[in-house]
């Protein structure tokens, strides 16, 4: 198994799947030609593969990135980004943790499922996909609009040590637009600052109360862009920010939204637009998948199931109003990611593929081999 896991992993290290540009069509060719002829592929839009095996209810899918950020400073690389080196226990390399560690883990549990003869019950879906690291939406989001899966457990990867991500806030974009009345600064009594309007918004959003889940999520408001003013002269006709705002699980979006527009709106704001957002999501506590990956976390490690709370937000977030299970875990942590000399544990590829195959045993109802 170490063996066949390193060998996935190299092969996927060794094709450039950087943003930019973001190409991920080779590594999805290559990883379609791993799992011919024993599963149905295609590959949709930019580089997306699908690969699928079984029918019916439940559909299982497994969905990791191709994409990569990009190598940064060569010079601070100690071996070669681009090729697979295992040193020490940890396998270095670009994308090594983040995210084609889960990609080798899936490839190999895809070829095991194979091997056992298939599921008994319901489909296997294994979904590579790009545009994540651009936070964009010709990937997962893709296949969810052209209807392509529709998971009943969605299995996302992400860098979590192989504990469990059961929940994820929803995260809103906003840009907020205050406008004055320009005036020579030699007189500003003539005009209106929007940039003093703007101190006022900002103020009001600083009001906003912090909550708490009982999970111990917290909710989040940042500032993260302020423009305002042409010329320093000039009393400003217009300033504008755009602010990042994480929400609860269970927070209704909506209501979240008319809360941020409300307040700003009251502070003097001309404009509060939405440029993205997606809800969060909670998994059930007895749901099917999250019952298989418990048991299966005990049945490998021998230790209660240890759940996770993250600051990101993943591609499962476009699946939140479709009343899907979510599941997010893979090996790797994600402080070893997005650096030079990125890396993963090559024992934690092992315990990942022992992991997800107990699991996919539960939910497929696998041979024994």
């Amino acid at each position: 198994m170490r063996e066949e896991l390193f060998a996935l992993l190299a092969d996927l290290v060794a094709i450039p799947s950087t943003v930019p540009p973001g190409d991920t069509a080779a590594i999805a060719a290559h990883c379609e030609a791993l799992l011919l002829p024993e599963y149905q592929t295609e590959i949709v839009g930019k580089g997306n593969l699908v690969a699928r095996m079984g029918s019916g209810r439940p559909s299982i899918v497994f969905n990791a990135h191709a994409d990569t950020v990009d190598v940064g400073k060569r010079a601070a690389w100690r071996t070669d980004p681009f090729k697979a080196t295992l040193a020490g226990g940890r396998v270095y390399g670009l994308g090594a943790c983040n995210c084609k560690s889960s990609m080798a883990v899936h490839l190999w549990l895809a070829r095991e499922i194979a091997r056992r003869g298939g599921p008994q019950r319901g489909e296997i879906v294994f979904t590579v996909v790009g545009d994540e690291e651009n936070l964009g939406t010709q990937g997962l989001a893709h296949l969810r609009a052209a209807g392509i899966v529709k998971p009943d457990t969605l299995i996302v990867a992400a860098q979590t040590r192989n504990r469990l991500v059961l929940e994820e806030r929803g995260v809103m974009w906003l840009r907020v637009t205050a406008r004055g009345r320009a005036a020579h600064a030699g007189a500003p009594y003539a005009g209106e600052s929007a940039i003093l309007r703007m101190q006022t918004i900002i103020a009001a959003l600083s009001g906003i109360a912090e909550r708490v889940s009982p999970s111990g999520h917290k909710s989040t408001l940042s500032i993260g862009r302020i423009r305002g003013g042409e010329n320093i002269n000039v009393v400003p006709e217009e300033c504008v920010i755009e602010l990042d705002r994480r929400i609860l699980p269970r927070d209704d979006f909506g209501a979240a939204f008319s809360e941020i527009k409300s307040a700003c709106e009251k502070a003097g704001a001309s404009d509060v637009e939405l440029l993205t957002g997606t809800p969060g999501f909670s998994a059930p506590p007895g749901g099917p998948g999250v019952k298989a990956f418990s048991e299966a976390i005990g049945a490998v490690t021998g230790k209660a199931p240890e759940p996770l709370n993250v600051v990101g937000a993943s591609d499962a977030r476009y699946f939140a109003r479709d009343g899907v299970e979510i599941i997010v875990t893979g090996p790797g942590d994600g402080a070893d990611s997005h650096m030079p000399n990125e890396f993963v544990l090559l024992d934690e590829l092992v315990e990942a593929a022992r992991i997800q195959s107990e699991a996919a045993s539960r939910l497929l109802g696998l041979r024994s081999r």
